[in-house]
């Protein structure tokens, strides 16, 4: 799985900013002491929330940033998108090429299928949910995978 710490970091700071914008804009330089996240690698990820229109700045004194959105129109996938990175559990990165010819791997729709139900869960967790989640201490409840049936092994008699 290609989940590094850009999209982890990134849904952090957006639940940590959410959290704490009350009624003032908020640095990220507190984001950066409450979350233990390096304030130069904060300000390049704010750079592509920014541009994603997820977040806004707010300049002058007691400036820092504002979600943009209503944060339950805010998805997790919104945020792992707009920080440029890529939900792929392929090999090949969807090229197609995975044994590192001009070839797919035998298993290559089934990773491909994967990338899609990971960011089809992603995509049904709202911000709001994450900030209800941290507010009353609860889990959020990842709903149980349809199991099939699997066919009964013949016994040899």
């Amino acid at each position: 799985m290609r989940l590094t710490t850009k999209g982890r970091f990134a849904v952090t700071a957006m639940l940590d900013l959410a959290l704490n914008e009350v009624d003032r804009p908020v640095t990220l330089a507190g984001i950066s002491e409450r979350q233990d996240i390096s304030l130069s690698y904060l300000e390049q990820l704010f750079s592509r929330l920014r541009r994603g229109g997820l977040v806004k700045r707010v300049r002058g004194p007691g400036g820092g940033y504002r979600i943009a959105k209503d944060l339950q129109a805010i998805s997790v996938s919104d945020i792992i998108t707009a920080v440029d990175e890529q939900i792929d559990a392929t090999q090949c990165g969807g090229q197609e090429n995975c044994r590192g010819d001009e070839h797919r791997c035998m298993t290559h729709d089934l990773w491909t299928s994967l990338n899609g139900k990971i960011l089809e869960y992603l995509s049904g967790v709202s911000l709001a949910e994450l900030v209800a989640s941290q507010r009353d201490g609860k889990k959020i409840v990842i709903p149980e995978p349809k199991r099939r049936e699997r066919p009964a092994q013949a016994i040899a008699a």
